[in-house]
């Protein structure tokens, strides 16, 4: 007999309070039911899972392994319920989106609530990844739709433009060093704040470092766009991001954007697919719509350029 989702629940409170009345609070249920259930589940394992005594109760080494493997079980059991409420109210469908960081910190959490207030029969559950964890998702099947910028191999998948991003150097706006432009080459001769070594971004800086045979003093790595302003706010470097990601952060902590004066500093983003989607499916409707956005925005550019 397997044993049941309240069982494993109470298990697990029990495991962390090492408190049987506690847990037995917690879980709703006097503690002669709580403490029948979990020797129910020692008997079902066949092992002793609590060294029981006067001030509580402690994990045996089997306890311990259950526990790590029943957290494990009710996250799944709560990513179960989270996606089986994607179809409620008369959803019929639903797509998931990853997009790559530069994407979701300027454009697509916009243009996909535009979207989804015009399509509410479709639910979008959206995701930030970098651009290659994106690809690998689209060819595995795990998501419908990934956001990605120029760099991962997105050969044999059904490929549209999106939108485009502009990188800059993001310094304190007391740092008197760069012009209202700077090269790459300028930014080599300081230390440098950059995302971790699996971002498209930081691989791209290293290549071009290295077409102009020059070391690059990454001297901070982190995980987000954010991360890097404040690394340059606390006066340990200078970042190179998107433009409007770094406007967005660049007011509240008196920060200073320069574009970067190079022609790969000026980035396309794509949206990627398994394969063509029917012409009449929500995941067509919703890829036209990325790339009909995309279009008017460029043209709105062109136009201010004009």
């Amino acid at each position: 007999m397997l044993p049941d989702i309240d069982s494993l629940a109470l298990f697990i409170r029990a495991g962390e309070m090492r408190n049987l009345t506690r847990a037995a609070e917690a879980s709703m249920i006097t503690v002669p039911a709580a403490s029948r259930r979990l020797s129910l589940l020692e008997h079902q394992f066949k092992a002793q899972l609590f060294e029981r005594h006067s001030r509580g109760m402690d994990l045996t080494p089997a306890g311990e392994r259950l526990l790590q493997l029943a957290r494990e079980v009710m996250a799944s059991v709560h990513h179960l319920r989270a996606e089986m409420g994607n179809y409620a109210r008369g959803r019929q469908t639903v797509l998931r989106v990853h997009g790559n960081t530069s994407a979701m910190t300027q454009f697509l959490p916009g243009d996909i609530a535009a979207f989804q207030g015009a399509h509410e029969e479709v639910r979008i559950v959206l995701e930030e990844c970098w651009s290659e964890d994106a690809v690998r998702r689209v060819r595995r099947g795990e998501i419908d739709l990934g956001v990605t910028v120029d760099g991962p191999d997105l050969q044999g998948l059904w490929v549209r433009p999106y939108r485009s991003d502009q990188l800059a150097a993001v310094l304190r706006d007391d740092d008197p060093g760069l012009g209202d432009r700077v090269s790459f080459a300028d930014l080599l001769e300081r230390d440098l704040v950059g995302l971790e070594g699996s971002s498209t971004l930081t691989r791209l800086m290293e290549a071009q470092a290295t077409s102009l045979m020059r070391p690059i003093a990454l001297r901070v790595q982190v995980r987000s766009f954010e991360a890097v302003c404040r690394a340059v706010e606390a006066r340990l470097g200078i970042g190179v991001l998107p433009l409007h990601a770094a406007r967005s952060f660049s007011a509240a902590m008196r920060l200073r954007v320069v574009p970067l004066d190079e022609p790969w500093a000026m980035r396309r983003m794509w949206l990627c697919l398994r394969a063509e989607p029917p012409i009449d499916s929500p995941l067509r409707a919703l890829a036209d719509y990325l790339g009909a956005s995309a279009r008017a925005d460029a043209a709105e550019v062109a136009l201010h350029i004009g």
